[in-house]
């Protein structure tokens, strides 16, 4: 896990530029134009190419080194951000569109990339203890980049900003340049299995490579054929909705509670997010390191109806000293189903796993944007409070049945035992 820490360290310097990043070119933007409308296409652009290239990502991710990839989207982030700092002031807009479309699209290929290939680096017995590093290491890089993004470009400037940025990812590249890490799985070959062992991995393989040569019908193949995997892509996506209400509602709600410091709860809010998460991820790996279990889809349901639930209670106009208790308790839960999702996808065979993480990141993706279009027109109309509660409330209500079917597909298997053949992985989070 040593190397593996350092990997973490350099996807964490990489995460804290993508956060300034977010900050500093959209304050840009509307500094450059003085349109409000060019800033929101701005972020409508970089949103969208994050939907669209997820399942590309996917595709990529299967075919091409993922360690390669990752540190090309690294290098090609880094190129474009001094590409705009050299660039005359008259084709900068141009550019920033262009760089709009780098980054949602290095950074979602960069992170399929990275979630696929977890298992193979640390193998898969360690690999929930990884994913705890990784949100560890994303939300101390998110605080850092949010909380110093205006402080840089009000000191600074956007030329220091946007060099800073650059340096990130530079860093984040050579980290992974000087790792000599595997990110794909072993040949058979390559295995001491017993030879039974060796030619029924060469088999599954192959078959893996056939069906991934069907590209997205691969996926949907592999989705129908692994029901609880889906109905979690689902959950992820309905997630993605309710995140972005309370994106949304939180600037309206926080102005509310203090005219004067709109920004106050904003920041305690995130802060104390944070904090939770953090401190979710430490427990985690600590449990898995002692127990060698991983949490499984039930942790991940029950999880995302206590965050759901979570967030709801932070608008129901709760004092400011139990509101942020709320705010850390939506941390640990945001934390911990974070870690279920993402270790339940990895137990997918490897040369199907990307194409998973890919399809992933878009319908993610593709919830978020459609959630802040209609969060917005909602809010118009209707209090936070309400807003959030129906998209969380949604979440909840599909969570509550994809526990129901769990517990009555572990009670159906225990009425008539199948092979153990039969069995999907997700017994992996029965015994959790």
């Amino acid at each position: 896990m040593k190397r593996f820490r350092l990997l973490v360290a350099g996807n964490a310097v990489s995460a804290y530029g993508s956060y300034l990043n977010m900050v500093a070119l959209n304050v840009f933007v509307y500094h450059l134009t003085g349109s409000a409308l060019t800033a929101g296409l701005y972020m409508a652009v970089r949103l969208l190419t994050s939907v669209a290239s997820g399942v590309l990502a996917g595709a990529l991710a299967s075919r091409i080194p993922r360690k390669r990839l990752m540190v090309g989207a690294d290098l090609t982030q880094a190129t474009a951000l001094v590409l705009l700092l050299l660039a005359p002031s008259g084709a900068r807009v141009a550019l920033l569109f262009g760089l709009a479309v780098v980054a949602g699209a290095c950074s979602t290929v960069s992170g399929v990339s990275l979630r696929s290939a977890v298992p193979e680096i640390v193998g898969a017995d360690l690999r929930t203890r990884a994913n705890s590093l990784l949100a560890t290491g994303r939300s101390l890089a998110m605080v850092a980049g949010f909380g110093s993004a205006s402080v840089i470009v009000a000191q600074l400037g956007y030329r220091w900003a946007f060099a800073l940025d650059a340096l990130t990812f530079l860093v984040s590249a050579s980290v992974l340049l000087s790792l000599p890490i595997r990110t794909e799985a072993a040949p058979a070959g390559d295995s001491p299995a017993p030879a039974a062992e060796a030619e029924a991995k060469g088999k599954a393989e192959a078959k893996a490579k056939a069906d991934d040569g069907g590209g997205r019908w691969a996926t949907v193949v592999l989705l129908r054929s692994m029901p609880v995997v889906a109905v979690m892509v689902l959950v992820r996506a309905v997630d993605g909705l309710g995140s972005s209400s309370h994106n949304v509602a939180l600037p309206i709600y926080s102005d509310a509670l203090d005219h004067a410091h709109p920004a106050a709860f904003i920041s305690q809010f995130w802060a104390t997010w944070a904090i939770g998460n953090i401190a979710v991820q430490q427990i985690l790996s600590r449990w898995t390191s002692r127990t060698g279990r991983s949490p499984g889809e039930r942790v991940f349901a029950l999880g995302a109806c206590a965050m759901s639930a979570a967030f709801i209670l932070v608008f129901a106009g709760l004092p400011t000293a139990l509101a942020v208790v709320v705010a850390l308790l939506a941390g640990m839960a945001d934390g911990l189903t974070e870690v279920a999702y993402v270790s339940r996808l990895q137990t997918v065979p490897d040369a199907q796993r990307a194409r998973l993480f890919g399809l992933s990141a878009s319908v993610e993706n593709l919830g978020f944007g459609l959630g802040m279009i209609l969060s917005g027109a909602l809010l118009e109309h209707f209090s936070p409070l309400r807003v959030v509660g129906g998209f969380h409330g949604l979440a909840i209500v599909l969570c509550l049945g994809f526990l129901l079917l769990l517990v009555r597909g572990a009670a159906t298997r225990r009425a008539a035992p199948t092979p153990a053949d039969d069995r999907l992985p997700a017994s992996e989070g029965e015994r959790v």
